[in-house]
């Protein structure tokens, strides 16, 4: 298995900071090294919010990513923000419900997923973060789906379990 080094990214209260968990308990419970770093700005909910996740079979030597295999926003600014730093022949998923500009790599893969839209049919656009994710494992491989319902059942809240892999789900389907 390959490094792959994430970068999630959006505004506070989107949930950048549980998805990146979510998959870092994952890596965890599959043996992987981890490394799981959240930034965010001082005013939380409603600010940028962004969280470095490494998984690898080797040794983490530094917890900071500057140059993402994978980036995943949720809004705009993040990707102005990090779009050049992503690696050659990267990866880049979006929600582009609320990312209002294509992508300007042409030497990156690109996603497009209407996170918002999706999780709103689902009955809550809380749970959009959940649908990215979905994507990101389904198109890495990081780690197995299952590890990653597993993860989310050990270490989320039992009422959303259910909610949580239908949109897991739904955003595993973009990439299929």
């Amino acid at each position: 298995m390959a490094t792959q080094e994430m970068l999630f990214a959006g505004f506070g209260g989107q949930g950048i900071l549980s998805m990146a968990k979510f998959l870092a308990y994952a890596g965890m419970d599959d043996n992987l090294s981890v490394s799981w770093l959240p930034s965010y700005g001082p005013e939380m909910r409603g600010g940028t919010a962004n969280c470095s996740v490494i998984l690898t079979d080797e040794s983490v030597g530094s917890p900071i990513v500057i140059s993402p295999d994978s980036l995943i926003v949720m809004n705009r600014p993040s990707l102005d923000k990090f779009e050049d730093s992503i690696k050659k022949n990267g990866l880049l998923i979006m929600d582009c419900d609320l990312v209002t500009r294509e992508a300007k790599r042409e030497d990156i893969e690109v996603i497009k997923i209407p996170a918002q839209t999706e999780a709103a049919k689902l009955g809550s656009t809380k749970i959009a973060n959940m649908v990215l994710l979905g994507a990101v494992v389904a198109k890495t491989k990081i780690v197995e789906m299952d590890v990653l319902l597993g993860a989310l059942r050990d270490h989320g809240k039992e009422k959303f379990f259910e909610l949580n892999k239908k949109a897991l789900e739904v955003g595993a389907s973009y990439v299929k």
